[in-house]
């Protein structure tokens, strides 16, 4: 079964992962192989004050950070725009010390912090505050189809009259117990700010029957251990101007793109 095409213009593109800590980075190494040097280890997101940037966990981070990097190519006010958050878990790292402090001596000092930034949608929480954001604001997780169902949800709003809406997926690492049943490697995240008219290159995307295909290009090579890897088949076909790939979006379900010019 298919269902009907939905199309938008990508007017914006963030991107973070280790080692290629910009959009502009992450397409200089599709094209050349190249990786910059001296990447800094973390995002540093510039929407939230100095103290929280440092507090923040990496997946708020590093979520704020491509978000804020997709609007300003965009040439959109951050505060404007519908969003919609996409994680495959979630925080981890976070997920597992709330378990490991529960199931031990003294589950009371589990630190309300980290509880308030165990939620699915937290950075999407710290957006909202941050960007001073009215506008909707969606969070997702399907397992590994997690990426495919944020834009078809970001897709489906363009389609029902919204202007422009914000896209970010992202995941960081597992650890503890949870790292041997659920891998995600390293951080990773990308954002793409989606509109119904405009200039941009445009995308169409259609959901259809089938296995998606095996992601083969440059970042989803050098970035294929982490959760949210799945998105990496579209940013590949982004940095390379342009083409055709899939998206897993489900069981037997795949979403196939077209990106042209």
């Amino acid at each position: 079964m298919t269902a009907p095409t939905l199309s938008a213009r990508v007017q914006g593109v963030g991107f973070w992962g280790r080692g290629l800590p910009s959009w502009a980075a992450a397409c200089a190494f599709a094209v050349t192989g190249a990786l910059p040097e001296a990447a800094p280890a973390r995002p540093s997101p510039q929407l939230l004050a100095p103290n929280e940037r440092r507090r923040a966990p990496e997946t708020v981070a590093v979520a704020l950070d491509v978000a804020l990097a997709a609007c300003q190519a965009a040439g959109r006010d951050p505060a404007t725009l519908s969003s919609v958050f996409t994680s495959t878990h979630g925080d981890l790292a976070i997920t597992d010390y709330m378990c490991r402090t529960l199931a031990g001596a003294d589950p009371a000092a589990l630190s309300p912090t980290r509880f308030h930034n165990s939620v699915h949608n937290a950075a999407a929480g710290y957006w909202t505050i941050g960007a001073g954001a009215h506008a909707p604001a969606t969070a997702i997780s399907a397992f590994d189809a997690s990426f495919a169902q944020g834009l078809i949800e970001a897709l489906a709003q363009l389609a029902t009259g919204t202007e422009a809406v914000l896209l970010v997926g992202y995941d960081s690492q597992s650890c503890g117990p949870l790292g041997h049943t659920t891998r995600s490697d390293g951080l990773l995240g990308g954002a793409l700010v989606l509109a119904r008219t405009g200039e941009g290159p445009q995308l169409r995307a259609t959901l259809e029957d089938g296995e998606a295909g095996t992601a083969a290009g440059p970042l989803a090579r050098q970035l294929a251990g982490n959760a949210m890897a799945p998105m990496l088949a579209l940013f590949d076909t982004l940095a390379t101007a342009g083409g055709d790939c899939t998206l897993k979006a489900g069981p037997g379900r795949r979403l196939r793109l077209a990106l042209a010019p």
